[in-house]
């Protein structure tokens, strides 16, 4: 059975209420009835719950908790990814497909090399199509909580945040001998990292934007002696970090 997420806002007195569009699945998708139960997130915590419905009307269900875990799903490691612009649907794929890998948030990037150009409408109308795609693959893969895709930012964006994460990796074509797995290993904190990852649109990542990054302290590596597109890349990096970090 598919999870459903909710806000703290949501749980109250031992009671959920589920609103919007999940009223819909539960009745007429799944045909939930008083008494069935189903498997509940809190979007805030990652807190779980088992919940028994009590009462479905058109406007909310409310559901009485009769069990709760803290977070199941959710890797020990926070995986931000930062990709360039890619073209047509391949932010949507990656989107999905690194969210059912774990990833915790996703930062499209304006680079160099972008074919893509996003003004402000066209750009919030993306990205609030990306986090229903993000949205839909959480509650397909029983994730705890509902990865974020944030808006556009650009390389300089990311040079002035690189503190908020214990590293930042940048995926590079031109790198030859440092690779993720010895970044890797050089953590000695492996407990509640946060990581970034870096990865170019189709014509990879400026020599000059690598330049930049690497001076504001990002690592940079390859990812092997073969090119990857840039919708396997961010795939094969997180299904790497978390073979080699998650506990």
């Amino acid at each position: 059975m598919p999870k459903f997420f909710v806000n703290s806002n949501q749980i109250l007195n031992n009671k959920i209420k589920i609103v919007g569009n999940d009223i819909n699945h539960i009745q007429n998708v799944l045909r939930l009835k008083q008494n069935d139960e189903i498997n509940i997130s809190n979007i805030d915590t990652g807190k779980n719950y088992v919940a028994k419905i009590e009462k479905v009307d058109g406007e909310a269900i409310i559901c009485d908790i009769i069990a709760s875990s803290d977070t199941l799903a959710e890797c020990n490691v926070k995986i931000s990814v930062f990709q360039g612009l890619p073209k047509a649907d391949k932010m949507e794929y990656i989107i999905q497909k690194s969210t059912e890998l774990g990833a915790y948030n996703f930062i499209p990037v304006n680079m160099k090399r972008c074919i893509v150009k996003l003004d402000d409408k066209t750009a919030n109308k993306k990205i609030e199509r990306w986090n229903k795609i993000a949205e839909s693959a959480a509650k397909q893969s029983g994730r705890d909580i509902i990865p974020k895709v944030e808006e556009v930012k650009s390389i300089s964006d990311i040079c002035s945040s690189i503190n908020n994460y214990d590293i930042l990796i940048v995926a590079f074509e031109g790198e030859e001998s440092n690779t993720l797995k010895t970044e890797l290993k050089k953590l000695t904190n492996k407990e509640n990292l946060k990581i970034g990852i870096v990865i170019g649109p189709e014509g990879g990542i400026d020599i000059e934007e690598v330049n930049k990054l690497q001076n504001a302290g990002a690592k940079i590596v390859t990812l092997g002696k073969r090119i990857l597109r840039t919708e396997t890349a961010p795939i094969a990096m997180i299904s790497n970090i978390v073979y080699e970090l998650e506990m």
